[in-house]
Protein backbone atom coordinates (compact mmCIF):
# COMPACT_ATOMS: atom_id res chain seq x y z
CA UNK A 1 0.00 0.00 0.00
CA UNK A 2 1.41 3.41 -1.05
CA UNK A 3 1.71 5.90 1.80
CA UNK A 4 2.34 9.63 1.53
CA UNK A 5 3.37 12.32 3.96
CA UNK A 6 0.54 13.69 6.10
CA UNK A 7 0.35 17.25 7.33
CA UNK A 8 2.24 16.42 10.53
CA UNK A 9 5.09 14.93 8.49
CA UNK A 10 5.16 17.99 6.19
CA UNK A 11 5.30 20.32 9.20
CA UNK A 12 8.12 18.29 10.72
CA UNK A 13 10.15 18.56 7.53
CA UNK A 14 9.30 22.25 7.46
CA UNK A 15 11.04 22.51 10.84
CA UNK A 16 14.21 21.29 9.12
CA UNK A 17 13.83 24.15 6.65
CA UNK A 18 13.50 26.51 9.63
CA UNK A 19 16.70 25.10 11.12
CA UNK A 20 18.53 25.40 7.81
CA UNK A 21 17.43 29.02 7.38
CA UNK A 22 18.47 29.84 10.95
CA UNK A 23 22.05 28.67 10.42
CA UNK A 24 22.37 30.22 6.97
CA UNK A 25 21.23 33.67 8.14
CA UNK A 26 23.82 33.52 10.91
CA UNK A 27 26.60 32.96 8.39
CA UNK A 28 25.45 35.20 5.53
CA UNK A 29 24.04 38.14 7.52
CA UNK A 30 25.41 38.28 11.09
CA UNK A 31 28.99 37.30 10.25
CA UNK A 32 28.89 39.62 7.22
CA UNK A 33 27.98 42.54 9.50
CA UNK A 34 30.69 41.67 12.03
CA UNK A 35 33.41 41.45 9.37
CA UNK A 36 32.50 44.78 7.79
CA UNK A 37 31.54 46.86 10.84
CA UNK A 38 33.18 45.51 13.98
CA UNK A 39 36.36 44.17 12.30
CA UNK A 40 36.51 46.88 9.59
CA UNK A 41 37.35 44.35 6.87
CA UNK A 42 36.67 44.98 3.18
CA UNK A 43 33.02 44.35 2.30
CA UNK A 44 34.14 42.28 -0.67
CA UNK A 45 35.62 39.66 1.66
CA UNK A 46 32.36 38.32 3.19
CA UNK A 47 30.71 38.76 -0.22
CA UNK A 48 33.36 36.47 -1.69
CA UNK A 49 32.73 33.88 1.04
CA UNK A 50 28.99 33.91 0.34
CA UNK A 51 29.65 33.62 -3.40
CA UNK A 52 31.97 30.68 -2.71
CA UNK A 53 29.27 28.82 -0.78
CA UNK A 54 27.03 29.17 -3.86
CA UNK A 55 29.82 27.76 -6.03
CA UNK A 56 30.05 24.75 -3.72
CA UNK A 57 26.30 24.22 -4.11
CA UNK A 58 26.86 23.38 -7.75
CA UNK A 59 27.60 19.93 -6.28
CA UNK A 60 23.90 19.48 -5.43
CA UNK A 61 23.36 16.79 -8.13
CA UNK A 62 26.04 14.68 -6.42
CA UNK A 63 24.22 14.85 -3.09
CA UNK A 64 20.87 14.23 -4.75
CA UNK A 65 22.23 11.14 -6.49
CA UNK A 66 23.61 9.89 -3.20
CA UNK A 67 20.19 10.14 -1.56
CA UNK A 68 18.60 8.45 -4.60
CA UNK A 69 20.81 5.36 -4.46
CA UNK A 70 21.05 5.20 -0.66
CA UNK A 71 18.66 3.39 1.66
CA UNK A 72 16.87 6.54 2.61
CA UNK A 73 17.14 10.32 2.45
CA UNK A 74 17.09 10.91 6.23
CA UNK A 75 20.83 10.18 6.75
CA UNK A 76 21.68 12.67 4.01
CA UNK A 77 19.47 15.32 5.62
CA UNK A 78 21.09 14.78 9.03
CA UNK A 79 24.58 14.62 7.57
CA UNK A 80 24.06 17.79 5.57
CA UNK A 81 22.71 19.70 8.55
CA UNK A 82 25.61 18.46 10.66
CA UNK A 83 28.08 19.67 8.04
CA UNK A 84 26.26 23.02 7.87
CA UNK A 85 26.38 23.42 11.66
CA UNK A 86 30.11 22.62 11.78
CA UNK A 87 30.76 25.06 8.96
CA UNK A 88 28.87 27.83 10.77
CA UNK A 89 30.83 27.27 13.99
CA UNK A 90 34.12 27.22 12.09
CA UNK A 91 33.14 30.39 10.20
CA UNK A 92 32.36 32.15 13.49
CA UNK A 93 35.72 31.24 14.99
CA UNK A 94 37.52 32.09 11.75
CA UNK A 95 35.84 35.50 11.70
CA UNK A 96 36.86 36.24 15.27
CA UNK A 97 40.38 35.06 14.47
CA UNK A 98 40.55 37.50 11.54
CA UNK A 99 41.01 40.42 13.93
CA UNK A 100 44.49 39.22 14.95
CA UNK A 101 45.40 36.78 12.16
CA UNK A 102 43.61 37.90 8.97
CA UNK A 103 45.36 35.48 6.61
CA UNK A 104 44.68 32.42 8.76
CA UNK A 105 41.12 33.63 9.38
CA UNK A 106 40.52 33.98 5.64
CA UNK A 107 41.85 30.49 4.93
CA UNK A 108 39.67 28.97 7.65
CA UNK A 109 36.65 30.90 6.38
CA UNK A 110 37.14 29.43 2.90
CA UNK A 111 37.11 25.96 4.49
CA UNK A 112 34.11 26.89 6.63
CA UNK A 113 32.04 28.21 3.73
CA UNK A 114 32.95 25.09 1.78
CA UNK A 115 31.31 23.09 4.59
CA UNK A 116 28.36 25.48 4.60
CA UNK A 117 27.78 25.15 0.85
CA UNK A 118 28.13 21.37 0.97
CA UNK A 119 25.82 21.16 4.00
CA UNK A 120 23.10 23.24 2.36
CA UNK A 121 23.51 21.18 -0.81
CA UNK A 122 23.33 17.79 0.89
CA UNK A 123 20.65 18.57 3.48
CA UNK A 124 18.50 20.90 1.40
CA UNK A 125 18.50 18.77 -1.75
CA UNK A 126 17.68 15.57 0.12
CA UNK A 127 14.92 17.30 2.05
CA UNK A 128 13.29 18.64 -1.13
CA UNK A 129 13.64 15.25 -2.80
CA UNK A 130 11.88 13.60 0.14
CA UNK A 131 9.04 16.13 -0.07
CA UNK A 132 8.78 15.75 -3.84
CA UNK A 133 8.60 11.97 -3.73
CA UNK A 134 6.35 11.55 -0.68
CA UNK A 135 3.82 14.41 -0.78
CA UNK A 136 0.52 13.69 -2.54
CA UNK A 137 -0.16 15.94 -5.59
CA UNK A 138 -3.12 17.68 -3.96
CA UNK A 139 -0.94 18.74 -1.02
CA UNK A 140 2.07 20.00 -2.97
CA UNK A 141 1.07 23.70 -3.27
CA UNK A 142 0.37 23.95 0.46
CA UNK A 143 3.46 21.89 1.31
CA UNK A 144 5.65 24.19 -0.79
CA UNK A 145 4.13 27.27 0.88
CA UNK A 146 4.31 25.82 4.38
CA UNK A 147 7.93 24.70 4.23
CA UNK A 148 9.13 28.00 2.74
CA UNK A 149 7.10 30.06 5.22
CA UNK A 150 8.65 28.06 8.04
CA UNK A 151 12.10 28.77 6.62
CA UNK A 152 11.34 32.51 6.52
CA UNK A 153 10.04 32.32 10.09
CA UNK A 154 13.22 30.52 11.14
CA UNK A 155 15.33 33.24 9.54
CA UNK A 156 13.28 36.03 11.14
CA UNK A 157 13.29 34.47 14.62
CA UNK A 158 17.02 33.82 14.51
CA UNK A 159 17.79 37.35 13.34
CA UNK A 160 15.54 38.88 15.99
CA UNK A 161 16.50 36.75 18.98
CA UNK A 162 20.22 36.52 18.24
CA UNK A 163 20.27 40.27 17.69
CA UNK A 164 18.99 40.77 21.24
CA UNK A 165 21.69 38.52 22.69
CA UNK A 166 24.48 40.10 20.63
CA UNK A 167 24.00 43.58 22.12
CA UNK A 168 26.32 44.88 23.42
CA UNK A 169 28.65 43.11 20.97
CA UNK A 170 31.63 41.10 22.14
CA UNK A 171 33.50 38.18 20.58
CA UNK A 172 32.40 35.96 23.44
CA UNK A 173 28.74 36.79 22.87
CA UNK A 174 29.04 36.04 19.15
CA UNK A 175 30.66 32.67 19.89
CA UNK A 176 27.93 31.77 22.40
CA UNK A 177 25.12 32.85 20.06
CA UNK A 178 26.62 30.85 17.19
CA UNK A 179 26.93 27.76 19.39
CA UNK A 180 23.35 28.17 20.58
CA UNK A 181 21.87 28.67 17.11
CA UNK A 182 23.73 25.77 15.50
CA UNK A 183 23.16 23.43 18.45
CA UNK A 184 19.42 24.10 18.65
CA UNK A 185 19.04 23.88 14.86
CA UNK A 186 20.80 20.52 14.67
CA UNK A 187 18.85 19.06 17.60
CA UNK A 188 15.62 20.31 16.03
CA UNK A 189 16.60 18.51 12.81
CA UNK A 190 17.21 15.23 14.65
CA UNK A 191 13.83 15.41 16.38
CA UNK A 192 11.97 16.55 13.24
CA UNK A 193 13.17 13.77 10.90
CA UNK A 194 13.06 10.93 13.41
CA UNK A 195 10.82 8.18 12.06
CA UNK A 196 9.27 10.29 9.26
CA UNK A 197 10.68 8.27 6.38
CA UNK A 198 10.36 4.91 8.16
CA UNK A 199 6.62 5.47 8.56
CA UNK A 200 6.23 5.68 4.78
CA UNK A 201 7.69 2.29 3.87
CA UNK A 202 9.27 -0.74 5.45
CA UNK A 203 13.02 -1.27 5.66
CA UNK A 204 12.71 -4.03 3.08
CA UNK A 205 10.99 -1.65 0.63
CA UNK A 206 13.72 0.94 1.12
CA UNK A 207 16.44 -1.68 0.51
CA UNK A 208 14.70 -2.94 -2.62
CA UNK A 209 14.36 0.59 -4.02
CA UNK A 210 18.03 1.34 -3.28
CA UNK A 211 19.18 -1.91 -4.88
CA UNK A 212 17.18 -1.11 -8.01
CA UNK A 213 18.97 2.24 -8.41
CA UNK A 214 22.41 1.16 -7.26
CA UNK A 215 23.83 0.50 -10.72
CA UNK A 216 22.93 3.91 -12.14
CA UNK A 217 25.97 6.19 -12.36
CA UNK A 218 25.65 9.92 -11.82
CA UNK A 219 27.01 10.82 -15.26
CA UNK A 220 24.47 8.53 -16.94
CA UNK A 221 21.62 9.89 -14.83
CA UNK A 222 22.59 13.52 -15.56
CA UNK A 223 22.71 12.79 -19.29
CA UNK A 224 19.33 11.04 -19.09
CA UNK A 225 17.79 14.01 -17.28
CA UNK A 226 19.31 16.59 -19.62
CA UNK A 227 17.88 14.70 -22.59
CA UNK A 228 14.39 15.11 -21.12
CA UNK A 229 12.96 18.29 -22.59
CA UNK A 230 10.89 19.04 -19.51
CA UNK A 231 13.83 18.76 -17.09
CA UNK A 232 16.14 20.77 -19.38
CA UNK A 233 13.62 23.56 -19.94
CA UNK A 234 12.83 23.74 -16.24
CA UNK A 235 16.54 24.00 -15.42
CA UNK A 236 16.85 27.02 -17.74
CA UNK A 237 13.65 28.52 -16.31
CA UNK A 238 14.99 28.20 -12.75
CA UNK A 239 18.21 29.97 -13.72
CA UNK A 240 16.54 32.91 -15.49
CA UNK A 241 13.80 33.42 -12.89
CA UNK A 242 16.17 33.15 -9.92
CA UNK A 243 18.60 35.51 -11.62
CA UNK A 244 15.84 38.11 -11.67
CA UNK A 245 14.71 37.19 -8.15
CA UNK A 246 18.15 37.52 -6.57
CA UNK A 247 19.41 40.61 -8.43
CA UNK A 248 17.02 42.91 -6.54
CA UNK A 249 18.13 41.86 -3.04
CA UNK A 250 21.21 44.04 -2.64
CA UNK A 251 19.90 47.22 -4.26
CA UNK A 252 16.40 47.78 -2.85
CA UNK A 253 17.47 49.41 0.42
CA UNK A 254 20.19 51.54 -1.27
CA UNK A 255 17.48 52.65 -3.74
CA UNK A 256 15.27 53.84 -0.90
CA UNK A 257 18.17 55.68 0.73
CA UNK A 258 19.81 57.27 -2.33
CA UNK A 259 16.69 58.21 -4.28
CA UNK A 260 14.04 58.79 -1.60
CA UNK A 261 16.26 59.82 1.33
CA UNK A 262 15.18 56.99 3.63
CA UNK A 263 17.14 56.51 6.84
CA UNK A 264 18.64 53.12 7.74
CA UNK A 265 15.69 52.37 9.99
CA UNK A 266 13.16 53.43 7.34
CA UNK A 267 14.81 51.33 4.62
CA UNK A 268 14.92 48.33 6.97
CA UNK A 269 11.21 48.79 7.64
CA UNK A 270 10.65 48.95 3.88
CA UNK A 271 12.35 45.55 3.60
CA UNK A 272 9.81 44.34 6.18
CA UNK A 273 7.00 45.58 3.92
CA UNK A 274 8.46 43.50 1.09
CA UNK A 275 8.75 40.36 3.20
CA UNK A 276 5.21 40.86 4.46
CA UNK A 277 4.06 40.81 0.83
CA UNK A 278 6.12 37.68 0.17
CA UNK A 279 4.51 35.83 3.08
CA UNK A 280 1.00 36.89 2.03
CA UNK A 281 1.61 35.74 -1.55
CA UNK A 282 2.95 32.40 -0.33
CA UNK A 283 0.04 31.81 2.03
CA UNK A 284 -2.64 32.68 -0.53
CA UNK A 285 -1.19 30.61 -3.36
CA UNK A 286 -0.58 27.65 -1.05
CA UNK A 287 -4.12 27.71 0.32
CA UNK A 288 -5.71 28.22 -3.10
CA UNK A 289 -3.64 25.42 -4.64
CA UNK A 290 -4.88 22.98 -2.00
CA UNK A 291 -8.55 23.94 -2.37
CA UNK A 292 -8.79 23.79 -6.16
CA UNK A 293 -9.83 20.65 -8.00
CA UNK A 294 -8.45 19.26 -11.24
CA UNK A 295 -4.98 19.54 -12.74
CA UNK A 296 -2.89 21.23 -10.03
CA UNK A 297 0.27 21.14 -12.13
CA UNK A 298 -1.43 23.25 -14.79
CA UNK A 299 -2.68 25.62 -12.10
CA UNK A 300 0.81 25.95 -10.60
CA UNK A 301 2.21 26.68 -14.04
CA UNK A 302 -0.30 29.52 -14.43
CA UNK A 303 0.61 30.79 -10.95
CA UNK A 304 4.28 30.79 -11.94
CA UNK A 305 3.49 32.81 -15.06
CA UNK A 306 1.36 35.32 -13.14
CA UNK A 307 3.99 35.65 -10.39
CA UNK A 308 6.80 36.31 -12.89
CA UNK A 309 4.73 38.74 -14.97
CA UNK A 310 3.48 40.64 -11.90
CA UNK A 311 7.04 40.81 -10.52
CA UNK A 312 8.16 42.43 -13.77
CA UNK A 313 5.36 45.01 -13.61
CA UNK A 314 6.16 45.73 -9.95
CA UNK A 315 9.83 46.33 -10.77
CA UNK A 316 8.87 48.76 -13.56
CA UNK A 317 6.53 50.57 -11.17
CA UNK A 318 9.30 50.69 -8.58
CA UNK A 319 11.67 52.18 -11.14
CA UNK A 320 9.16 54.77 -12.35
CA UNK A 321 8.47 55.87 -8.75
CA UNK A 322 12.02 57.21 -8.47
CA UNK A 323 12.43 58.47 -12.00
CA UNK A 324 9.15 60.41 -11.98
CA UNK A 325 9.64 61.57 -8.36
CA UNK A 326 6.49 59.90 -6.99
CA UNK A 327 7.50 58.74 -3.47
CA UNK A 328 3.94 57.64 -2.62
CA UNK A 329 4.36 54.81 -5.14
CA UNK A 330 7.37 53.32 -3.35
CA UNK A 331 5.75 51.33 -0.53
CA UNK A 332 2.86 49.97 -2.63
CA UNK A 333 5.33 48.96 -5.35
CA UNK A 334 7.61 47.23 -2.82
CA UNK A 335 4.65 45.38 -1.29
CA UNK A 336 3.42 44.37 -4.76
CA UNK A 337 6.90 43.14 -5.63
CA UNK A 338 7.01 41.04 -2.47
CA UNK A 339 3.55 39.64 -3.05
CA UNK A 340 4.35 38.78 -6.67
CA UNK A 341 7.63 37.15 -5.62
CA UNK A 342 5.74 35.06 -3.07
CA UNK A 343 3.23 33.87 -5.67
CA UNK A 344 6.05 33.05 -8.08
CA UNK A 345 8.22 31.29 -5.49
CA UNK A 346 5.59 28.93 -4.12
CA UNK A 347 4.16 28.15 -7.58
CA UNK A 348 7.65 27.40 -8.93
CA UNK A 349 8.54 25.24 -5.93
CA UNK A 350 5.26 23.37 -6.32
CA UNK A 351 6.07 22.79 -10.00
CA UNK A 352 9.55 21.62 -9.01
CA UNK A 353 8.05 19.05 -6.64
CA UNK A 354 5.66 17.87 -9.36
CA UNK A 355 8.32 17.65 -12.06
CA UNK A 356 10.94 15.98 -9.84
CA UNK A 357 9.43 12.53 -10.38
CA UNK A 358 8.71 13.06 -14.08
CA UNK A 359 10.56 11.20 -16.82
CA UNK A 360 11.23 7.59 -17.62
CA UNK A 361 12.82 6.77 -14.25
CA UNK A 362 12.36 8.19 -10.77
CA UNK A 363 15.30 10.50 -10.05
CA UNK A 364 13.91 12.96 -7.52
CA UNK A 365 17.26 13.58 -5.81
CA UNK A 366 19.30 14.24 -8.94
CA UNK A 367 16.58 16.40 -10.52
CA UNK A 368 16.32 18.46 -7.34
CA UNK A 369 20.10 18.66 -7.34
CA UNK A 370 20.26 19.92 -10.93
CA UNK A 371 17.62 22.56 -10.26
CA UNK A 372 19.23 23.49 -6.95
CA UNK A 373 22.58 23.95 -8.68
CA UNK A 374 20.91 26.15 -11.29
CA UNK A 375 19.35 28.22 -8.51
CA UNK A 376 22.67 28.52 -6.65
CA UNK A 377 24.45 29.69 -9.80
CA UNK A 378 21.71 32.27 -10.42
CA UNK A 379 21.83 33.58 -6.84
CA UNK A 380 25.61 33.92 -6.91
CA UNK A 381 25.62 35.69 -10.28
CA UNK A 382 22.45 37.73 -9.70
CA UNK A 383 23.47 39.18 -6.34
CA UNK A 384 26.88 40.24 -7.66
CA UNK A 385 25.84 41.59 -11.05
CA UNK A 386 22.80 43.39 -9.67
CA UNK A 387 25.06 45.43 -7.39
CA UNK A 388 27.89 45.66 -9.93
CA UNK A 389 25.50 46.79 -12.67
CA UNK A 390 24.28 49.57 -10.42
CA UNK A 391 27.86 50.69 -9.72
CA UNK A 392 28.61 50.78 -13.46
CA UNK A 393 25.48 52.79 -14.24
CA UNK A 394 26.13 55.27 -11.41
CA UNK A 395 29.65 55.80 -12.73
CA UNK A 396 28.38 56.20 -16.31
CA UNK A 397 25.43 58.56 -15.82
CA UNK A 398 24.86 61.55 -13.57
CA UNK A 399 21.24 60.69 -12.71
CA UNK A 400 21.04 58.24 -9.79
CA UNK A 401 17.33 57.45 -10.45
CA UNK A 402 18.15 56.64 -14.07
CA UNK A 403 20.87 54.22 -12.92
CA UNK A 404 18.32 52.37 -10.79
CA UNK A 405 15.73 52.49 -13.59
CA UNK A 406 18.18 50.73 -15.90
CA UNK A 407 18.95 47.94 -13.44
CA UNK A 408 15.32 47.42 -12.38
CA UNK A 409 14.26 47.37 -16.03
CA UNK A 410 16.85 44.68 -16.80
CA UNK A 411 15.49 42.60 -13.91
CA UNK A 412 11.94 43.13 -15.19
CA UNK A 413 13.03 41.89 -18.62
CA UNK A 414 14.43 38.75 -17.00
CA UNK A 415 11.13 38.15 -15.19
CA UNK A 416 9.22 38.66 -18.46
CA UNK A 417 11.49 36.11 -20.12
CA UNK A 418 10.89 33.69 -17.26
CA UNK A 419 7.12 34.18 -17.64
CA UNK A 420 7.32 33.23 -21.32
CA UNK A 421 9.47 30.21 -20.43
CA UNK A 422 6.83 29.12 -17.90
CA UNK A 423 4.24 28.90 -20.68
CA UNK A 424 6.64 26.73 -22.70
CA UNK A 425 6.84 24.37 -19.77
CA UNK A 426 3.14 23.76 -20.26
CA UNK A 427 3.60 22.78 -23.89
CA UNK A 428 6.48 20.49 -22.98
CA UNK A 429 4.36 18.74 -20.36
CA UNK A 430 1.62 18.09 -22.86
CA UNK A 431 4.05 16.55 -25.33
CA UNK A 432 5.88 14.39 -22.79
CA UNK A 433 4.17 10.99 -22.64
CA UNK A 434 6.31 9.73 -19.79
CA UNK A 435 5.27 12.71 -17.69
CA UNK A 436 1.62 12.14 -18.47
CA UNK A 437 1.90 8.55 -17.34
CA UNK A 438 3.60 9.63 -14.14
CA UNK A 439 1.00 12.32 -13.49
CA UNK A 440 -1.85 9.86 -13.85
CA UNK A 441 -0.10 7.39 -11.61
CA UNK A 442 0.40 9.96 -8.88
Amino acid sequence: MTRTLGWLGIIRLGLVQSALGAIVVLTTATLNRVMVVELALAASLPAAFVAWHYVIQLSRPVWGHGSDVGRGRTPWIIGGMGLLAMGALLATNATLMSADAPILGTILNVVAFTFIGAGVGAGGTSLLALLASEVAPERRPAAAALTWIMMVVGIALTAGISGQFLDPYSPQRLALVAAGVTGIAFLLTLVAVRGVEKNLRTREEMRAAAAERQNFKLKEVLLEIWNEGLARNFTLFVFVSMLAYSAQDLILEPYAGLVFGYTVGESTALSGVQHGGVLLGMILIGAAGTLIKGDRTSWLRQGTFVGCFASALSLLTLASAGYSDMPTLLKPAVFALGFSNGVFAVSAIGLMMSFAGAGQKSREGVRMGVWGASQAAAFGIGGFFGAAGLDVMRASVESVPFAFVTVFSAEALLFMTAAVMATRLGRQRASNPSFAVHARAS
